[in-house]
């Protein structure tokens, strides 16, 4: 019997949906949206980050100022309490994304080992 792989990358998609970890993501980004200091806060953090993101692939140098408004904002937004919340939320679905993919990619991993 085949199965389809693509089939099975979209069961995982809607399982992925129903896992604990992507719903108190979910949840918690909602609390963000739902309160408008966060949500502006939360905004304007992630302006910043794709800012950068944006220089450091097309090669451009982040100047010093960029990293010290890049950490402050990092800080103000660590001490946000429903910010600090979506944050955690978010490292848990990445590290169930990271399993997810190492358990994928382990085929490949075996091939150039053995």
């Amino acid at each position: 019997m085949s199965t389809n792989i693509y089939d099975t990358a979209n069961q995982l998609e809607r399982d992925l949906r129903e896992t604990e970890a992507y719903v108190a993501l979910k949840a918690s980004y909602e609390a963000v949206k739902a309160n408008p200091e966060s949500n502006d806060m939360f905004k304007e953090f992630q302006g910043i980050q794709i800012k950068l993101q944006q220089k450091q692939m097309s090669g451009e140098e982040i100047l010093e100022e960029e990293i010290k408004e890049a950490q402050e904002m990092a800080m103000k937004t660590g001490e946000n309490e429903t910010i600090k919340v979506l944050m955690e939320a978010e490292q848990k679905l990445s590290q169930l994304i990271d399993d997810v993919n190492r358990i994928i990619m382990s085929p490949i991993q075996e091939l150039y080992q053995g």
